[in-house]
């Protein structure tokens, strides 16, 4: 979310970069709105100061035994108009604040132009893509052949883009989510958190998913109490310090957590229907870091670091992209992509975003820190997949796939599997 009186001082150098991401910021309507305020502000003020002279004067006229009803009358009608004031005062707030929370946040010079994948920059490239001397099978194929994939059984309990894992399956998925939670707290010193997958409206306000995503969420309720499923565990991470001032001496914080996600997918028509690649339901280890503003830059590469361990930890090949103004996400100022190699595509997919929000959704929650003054500042607030555990999977199922219909897996996995191969026939192998 943005401050009004920023953005308008800004003026056309907003209108740039909101328009390299294709939101057309209308500076008159916001213009409008925010004179009205405070206008609103300055004329309430003038009719309370008014009301304490004329109670003043109520006071002074009837110790002099002089007539008080005409006063008493203009202090009756002064608080009419006040209460009128506070009235369209309080209707211009809500219309300035409905305008800002659509507004997205301004995207950093730094990322290129375009506003789809393709126009993404490549950083850099890690690993070397397998070869075969066959030609590769995609995870379901290979996840149903094995039998540790189940997408038929899944599609009967809760319809399609759900998935069921089973035997080696489920216990490689279990055993991806342990490493990465390992990496994470054991050696980039994030702290593990247990927390809820349910949240509030004002929670998911918070981080930027309401009001804009608000049909690509599921939520349900009970009785009058609204609650939605969170989409990644960046929602009730980033809000555990909603309307708190944290300590400098607590900066940067870094937190992580592993939950289930769960999105509609409203807005992919149709893409990726088949597999693992976008489901409603998966398990994802979120990374969240908090800072002051002037140490951003430097979380960010750190973070980024962070989620690239847990692919070269798999030995899985990958590259680094820095998104395109117009495909970063709603919040986010700039966000590196990273993407997998899926031999069956031939090509690589999306496997994490890191991103930066600076201010913004600090701003929205409400999260401060304390300058060197000792006054209230917004921090600045970072996150990253680090990693989602069915994609990972999909691609560890890919590349590490042999001509005989088995799969062999990183050593990185053995002390949490037991096990470095899975059969063709699904069973585990030393």
């Amino acid at each position: 979310m943005h401050d009004a009186r920023a953005l308008l001082e800004m003026g056309a150098e907003a209108v740039r970069r909101l328009a390299r991401r294709g939101y057309s910021l209308d500076l008159s309507a916001l213009e409008s709105l925010q004179s009205r305020r405070n206008q609103n502000i300055r004329s309430a003020d003038e009719l309370r100061a008014e009301s304490k002279r004329v109670a003043s004067e109520v006071q002074q006229t009837a110790k002099q035994g002089g007539d008080i009803s005409k006063l008493k009358e203009r202090a009756r009608e002064i608080k009419e108009q006040i209460r009128e004031i506070e009235a369209e005062q309080e209707q211009v707030q809500d219309e300035l604040r409905t305008l800002l929370l659509t507004i997205p946040n301004l995207p950093d010079d730094r990322s290129p132009d375009g506003d789809s994948e393709e126009f993404a920059v490549e950083v850099r490239r890690v690993g070397t893509p397998p070869s075969f001397s066959f030609t590769p099978k995609d995870h379901v194929d290979l996840g149903e052949a094995t039998g540790i994939l189940d997408f038929a059984r899944a599609t009967k309990l809760s319809g399609p883009r759900f998935a069921v894992s089973r035997g080696a399956g489920a216990a490689l998925e279990r055993a991806l989510t342990t490493l990465f939670l390992d990496l994470h707290t054991r050696r980039h010193d994030y702290v593990e958190h247990s927390v809820p997958f349910l949240v509030t409206r004002k929670t998911m306000t918070g981080t930027g998913q309401l009001p804009k995503f608000e049909e690509d969420l599921f939520k349900t309720g009970v009785a009058d109490r609204e609650l939605f499923l969170i989409p990644t565990a960046e929602v009730p991470l980033t809000n555990l310090y909603a309307d708190e001032i944290i300590p400098p001496s607590e900066l940067p914080l870094a937190i992580t957590a592993q939950t289930p996600c769960f999105r509609s997918e409203a807005g992919s028509y149709g893409r990726d229907t088949r597999g693992l690649i976008r489901q409603h339901q998966f398990t994802k280890v979120e990374m969240v870091r908090i800072c002051e503003p002037e140490a951003v830059d430097a979380e960010l590469e750190k973070m980024l670091g962070h989620a690239e361990a847990c692919l070269k930890e798999l030995g899985l090949a990958y590259r680094v992209v820095t998104l395109a103004a117009g495909d970063t996400g709603f919040s986010a100022q700039l966000t590196y992509d990273l993407e997998v190699w899926f031999p069956s595509q031939n090509t690589y997919r999306e496997i994490s975003s890191v991103s930066n929000f600076g201010t913004f959704q600090a701003r929205r929650a409400n999260i401060r820190t304390r300058g060197a003054d000792g006054k209230p500042k917004l921090v600045t607030t970072l996150n990253g997949s680090g990693l989602p555990v069915g994609r990972t999977l999909a691609a560890l199922l890919e590349q590490g796939q042999q001509e005989d219909g088995s799969i062999v897996l990183p050593e990185s996995l053995v002390p949490y599997l037991g096990f470095r191969r899975i059969s063709a026939d699904g069973t585990p192998e030393a």
